[in-house]
């Protein structure tokens, strides 16, 4: 199948599927007139390499654990290595302090608000700066 045919079935763009491409996650080969002709199997491929991306992982970590995948629109891996069990671990560590990080950003974000709506029910008139002293306080 052509690449506009493989972005339509995946909802994925046409300069990510070349990006991926670039990557060494999924392969074409070249027709006569120089289009790229993907497989049939790309469309599953493609639907686990953005599930993979929507997790946090990055390419490189995708390019070693997409060939141990062995069922389509799902994330299971038979028969992993311990390189690729080392390196999803220290993934999921790297997923679980960035969820950590993002954590204490939404309760800053959640203080500052209430600062903001207390402020705002007593009438006083609030300005970026006065909030923020609101939540320092």
């Amino acid at each position: 199948m052509r690449i506009g045919t493989l972005a339509e079935r995946t909802g994925t763009s046409r300069r990510l599927l070349r990006y991926y491409e670039e990557q060494g996650l999924i392969g074409s080969q070249r027709s006569a007139n120089g289009y790229r002709d993907y497989a049939e199997s790309c469309v599953d491929k493609v639907i686990q390499i953005r599930g993979l991306l929507d997790a946090g992982l990055p390419t490189r970590v995708i390019r070693e654990v997409l060939p141990c995948m062995d069922t389509p629109r799902a994330i299971r891996i038979s028969a992993p290595t311990e390189e690729t069990v080392a390196l999803l671990e220290g993934e999921r560590d790297r997923m679980t302090e960035r969820i950590r990080f993002l954590e204490r950003n939404r309760d800053a974000i959640s203080e500052y608000l209430v600062a903001v709506r207390e402020a705002q029910a007593e009438g006083a008139p609030q300005t970026p700066n006065s909030a923020e002293a609101a939540v320092s306080a």
